[in-house]
């Protein structure tokens, strides 16, 4: 039988279990994924952890878990005619994407995957990939700029950095010091985070240079940072502050995105003109061992449940 990743219960990882249940059929307009692997998001984890986030997006229990996917086409709904069957994919299903099938609309959530794109990286795509094209493009960058990026190292941090190089853009990343190496290796530059950060950006900057805008997506604290250092608030995208919290930052994310900037964020991927690393990967039956360590954090990119 067809395992599926669900939740009874708010509170913690704990109540994420693997339970059988009869194979899906998609319906018109929509196609059957068999799911070769799936990328772990922060959403999920303050989805399963407090019911009222869960009610924010409209998980009702018991709920399934995961947004992103990569897999074969398996099965076409009727009037599909843009995927074949065996074709290799990659897209979004919303709390579902965590199982052997997801079912998704062929119109909307799901691409072709280019060929040399490994499934890890492609399961892991959808929501970071989205959120890293338009906090980029909501910010006009030039080569004029000197951008700081948060969590550089995660999942949206890498790629929007990355993406903000390739607009022209110096870049100052925050990570934790394991990380500082390999975004050296990117042309990022890099900064701890913690008491001082403020100090730390500012001798990270040479002299005469300031920064002119920021990509946030760790919090407030970076944000606070940022105007402390004279960025305008409209040159700040937060995807981690929302509210007062984010002090008149603009809060532009995947949602803002087509699914056309999934497919070229993909292309350049395969090309590897841009890298996502993986962190870690984990088989379906150990899944909540890795929400256990997306929660723990300080990682390199992303997490990956895989169902072979």
């Amino acid at each position: 039988m067809p395992r599926f990743v669900q939740f009874d219960k708010f509170g913690s990882r704990e109540y994420l279990r693997v339970v059988e249940r009869k194979r899906p059929w998609p319906g018109p307009g929509q196609i059957l994924v068999r799911v070769m692997a799936a990328g772990l998001n922060l959403i999920d984890v303050k989805v399963y952890r407090d019911e009222s986030a869960g009610g924010r997006f409209g998980v009702t229990l018991p709920s399934g878990i995961g947004q992103d996917f990569a897999g074969f086409v398996e099965e076409l709904g009727a009037g599909v005619t843009a995927f074949e069957v065996g074709e290799a994919v990659f897209g979004s299903a919303p709390f579902a994407s965590i199982a052997d099938f997801v079912i998704v609309r062929a119109d909307a959530q799901v691409a072709r995957k280019p060929d040399p794109l490994p499934f890890e990286v492609a399961g892991s795509l959808g929501v970071v990939g989205r959120t890293a094209m338009a906090a980029v493009g909501s910010l006009g960058l030039t080569e004029h700029d000197t951008v700081l990026v948060s969590a550089a190292a995660g999942g949206v941090g890498v790629l929007a950095a990355q993406l903000a190089i390739r607009a022209g853009a110096r870049v100052v990343g925050t990570a934790s010091e394991e990380n500082h190496d390999y975004l050296e290796g990117l042309g990022v530059i890099p900064v701890a985070y913690g008491d001082g950060m403020t100090q730390r950006i500012r001798e990270a900057l040479d002299d005469g240079d300031r920064l002119t805008a920021v990509l946030d997506q760790h919090g407030p604290d970076t944000i606070d940072a940022a105007l402390e250092l004279g960025v305008a608030a409209d040159r700040i995208n937060t995807i981690a502050a929302f509210g007062p919290s984010a002090r008149g930052a603009n809060t532009v994310g995947g949602a803002q995105t087509t699914a056309e900037a999934m497919s070229e964020i993909a292309e350049m991927l395969a090309e590897n003109e841009l890298v996502l690393p993986i962190d870690s990967i984990f088989p379906i039956e150990r899944v909540a061992e890795a929400y256990g360590r997306l929660e723990a954090g300080h990682l390199r990119g992303k997490i990956v449940i895989v169902t072979e």
